[in-house]
């Protein structure tokens, strides 16, 4: 295993975790007309704008007093709440066009508002949970601010970390930094070959609502 790598699960857990919360944030936005959402949508805009190493340097202090230092959900945590937003923004834009008839006629055969998201809203909504999902993952995965700034031992250090540890100022391994880069773009170039047709309607959906 290369050193500074980080265990297998990790990245996926991270692109995961967003949209547990991101989904069913999306649908009460898109659906529920209350007051204050459109505040609430430009403050996820905002959110977006923040630089990263802002968020970092902010987290550290929180995250020392909660022993999330050198600890692998600390990081997904991070990347959990740098990703939500982006999550939310891309979902909601495709429920928007989901007709509401189809919730009301579930509703109206007996489904509870609950029923009717898991059973008509998300199926439906798969490209742009999918996109979602991917562009979460693949953020996770190439984190490196997050995890320069809460993590400084190896055992949960990315590989983005262990890629840079082979890199000093008195000498530079250039041929393992290529072999590790290209081992480490393979996970994310799989995803995207099998997803790119969620990815693409997805993305598409989102832009035109």
């Amino acid at each position: 295993m290369i050193r500074g790598t980080a265990p297998p699960r990790q990245p996926p857990l991270q692109s995961r975790s967003p949209l547990v919360i991101a989904t069913p944030a999306a649908y009460g936005l898109s659906r529920f007309r209350t007051p204050g959402t459109k505040v609430f949508l430009l403050v996820l805009l905002i959110a977006q704008m923040i630089p990263a190493m802002v968020i970092a340097n902010a987290l550290y202090p929180l995250f020392n007093s909660l022993f999330l230092i050198n600890n692998v959900f600390g990081l997904i945590l991070a990347n959990t709440a740098a990703g939500i937003p982006f999550a939310v923004l891309l979902i909601r834009a495709f429920m928007g066009a989901v007709p509401r008839a189809l919730v009301e006629a579930a509703m109206v055969d007996g489904a509870g508002s609950l029923r009717a998201f898991v059973s008509i809203v998300v199926p439906i909504s798969k490209n742009a949970i999918v996109t979602a999902g991917l562009f979460t993952f693949l953020s996770a995965w190439s984190d490196f601010l997050f995890a320069l700034t809460l993590t400084s031992t190896p055992e949960v250090r990315p590989i983005t970390l262990g890629i840079y540890d082979y890199i000093s100022a008195n000498s530079q391994d250039w041929a393992t930094v290529m072999a590790t880069a290209v081992l480490a773009s393979i996970p994310a170039g799989l995803l995207l070959i099998f997803a790119q047709r969620y990815i693409a309607a997805g993305a598409v959906s989102g832009a035109v609502k």
